[in-house]
């Protein structure tokens, strides 16, 4: 199983002079449910190199024993530091992909050239594709073969309108998640804020928040188990 996790290169949340980036747990924790389970991984970003830390994910609130392991882990923390330019991934080379969250990916992998390239090359080959949190943003211009998005119809969950309300960044994003997948055609659900909740239509897998990150790890373990039985 290889699979291909793809990080946010955005390190500034909006006009807020704030910092943003990836959500730690969102990234550690399915990466180690993957790994530990037998998964090949490599990871990439837009510019490549170290992608930015969302700073609030660091906080002592935010800490789970995923994101305490990765503090411990300087082999893990080192590979991080080298992502691999997505410009030079290859679908091919991978079984499937994985986007964590965090704010970052509203600004630069929702419309990433090689992003949507990438997700649709997954897709049009049957390979599995996953997002979590805020992450689901990576699929909003992803556009098929016959003109419709790949949302349309799709079920979906990804981070609320209720919980960016709690976060305090309504105004900052620059869109409402819940409501660009529900524009697109998005048949999305939710449980209640900070519920773990993940979907699955298909090949696609969407996490509503961070605490439905590991599940939705393990909801792609399940597709790519699957398919490498019926390989045989």
């Amino acid at each position: 199983m290889t699979v291909l996790i793809v990080l946010t290169s955005h390190s500034d949340l909006g006009n807020s002079g704030k910092k943003t980036g990836f959500w730690v747990e969102e990234f550690a924790a399915p990466y180690y449910k993957l790994k530990d389970n037998g998964a090949t991984i490599t990871l990439a970003s837009p510019k490549g190199g170290q992608p930015p830390i969302d700073p609030k994910s660091a906080e002592p609130g935010s800490q789970t024993e995923a994101t305490h392991r990765f503090d411990k882990d300087k082999e893990l923390q080192d590979e991080l530091a080298n992502t691999i330019p997505l410009n030079d991934v290859n679908s091919e080379d991978f079984d499937a992909i994985f986007y964590p969250g965090g704010h970052g990916p509203l600004w630069d992998l929702t419309s990433d050239p090689k992003s949507i390239q990438l997700i649709k090359d997954f897709w049009m080959a049957g390979k599995p594709v996953a997002a979590v949190c805020h992450a689901p943003a990576v699929l909003l211009n992803v556009m098929l073969q016959n003109g419709e998005p790949l949302l349309k119809g799709k079920k979906v969950t990804g981070f609320t309108n209720s919980e960016e309300e709690a976060v305090g960044l309504t105004e900052i994003v620059p869109f409402l998640l819940e409501n660009e997948l529900k524009n697109k055609g998005g048949m999305y659900s939710k449980k209640a804020d900070w519920a773990s909740y993940v979907v699955r239509d298909g090949a696609l897998i969407t996490g509503q928040n961070p605490a439905s990150s590991e599940a939705a790890a393990e909801e792609l373990l399940v597709l790519l188990e699957n398919k490498l039985q019926n390989s045989y």
